[in-house]
């Protein structure tokens, strides 16, 4: 083979894969989402949301698993970035830690979305969630006004995972809506990670230490129900309010077990995460911030 057949045929391998690329980066429908835990029956109902309007539209959606490990979500967001998709959807474990996982798909120029919890650093297009101030504001009025007969009034908080932004902005929203009220005293406000068995345990001892409470605001569902076994166990009946309204919450609120639950909407956090990612990727702008409304769920 003489060296000038040799030069055409390179030059035809290269711009065949030249060809082959631009078109497989044109029709490239592929993104990553990554979920902090899907233990949690509101982050598997975001999940669910997610799978059926990237169906409908016909993307392809990868799903994994953080398992609440910050460790476990940068590899996530390492894989992704090796499979090549157009777009990464991350609920993040810590909006903290988040940041440097974030930063790994920013040296790729992967468009971020995150859903839920924000993220402190690196470069997002989007921050889609519930206006969790405003429903932490909401969880206190609801307390202040199903007490409002008594001359002081006792509450504990459950937190959720300290570092996320859900947990900071829904205890933001509840100490200022409780901000001045003399009658009000929050005499326990501890971590339970967002996690049911947490909560249990939480509230034993918070029940054992700190008998002398009217009311509960879990900052979500999961730790209000594990509040609630423990106050059944305990023969002690009072306020309890949770956050997020999954179907096991709203259960309990049906039963009496809970008294309310700020609900957000996890479905409709997962549709519109996938759908924004596909407006990304299509070239089309968003809003850095899109809220997702919510409402208070009671009997």
């Amino acid at each position: 083979m003489n060296k000038k057949l040799l030069s055409i045929i390179v030059m035809l391998v290269m711009a065949i894969g030249l060809l082959s690329g631009c078109s497989s980066n044109n029709d490239n429908k592929k993104i990553g989402m990554v979920i902090s835990t899907l233990d949690n029956p509101f982050f598997v109902s975001m999940k669910d949301g997610a799978e059926k309007e990237a169906k409908e539209k016909g993307y392809d959606l990868v799903v994994l698993n953080s398992q609440n490990d910050p460790g476990k979500e940068r590899s996530n967001v390492e894989d992704l970035v090796q499979l090549g998709v157009s777009a990464i959807i991350i609920n993040p474990t810590d909006s903290e830690a988040v940041s440097n996982t974030i930063k790994v798909a920013n040296k790729s120029n992967i468009p971020i979305i995150t859903v839920d919890r924000q993220a402190n650093g690196g470069k997002l297009v989007s921050f889609i969630a519930s206006d969790n101030i405003k429903g932490g504001k909401e969880a206190a009025e609801f307390i202040l006004n199903k007490l409002k007969n008594k001359s002081t009034i006792k509450i504990v908080e459950l937190q959720g995972t300290p570092g996320s932004s859900a947990s900071r902005d829904r205890g933001k929203g509840f100490h200022e809506a409780l901000a001045g009220k003399k009658n009000v005293e929050i005499v326990s406000s501890q971590p339970a990670d967002f996690d049911r068995q947490k909560g249990l345990s939480v509230m034993e001892n918070i029940i054992q230490s700190k008998p002398d409470f009217d009311a509960v605001f879990a900052q979500n569902d999961e730790m209000a129900l594990g509040a609630v076994k423990a106050l059944k166990t305990a023969n002690k009946h009072v306020v309890v309010i949770g956050f997020d309204g999954t179907l096991d919450g709203e259960t309990a609120v049906k039963s009496g077990d809970m008294t309310a639950t700020i609900a957000q909407q996890p479905v409709v956090e997962g549709k519109t995460a996938v759908d924004s990612a596909g407006k990304v990727m299509e070239g089309q702008s968003i809003k850095e911030y899109i809220p997702i409304d919510i409402v208070i769920f009671k009997k």
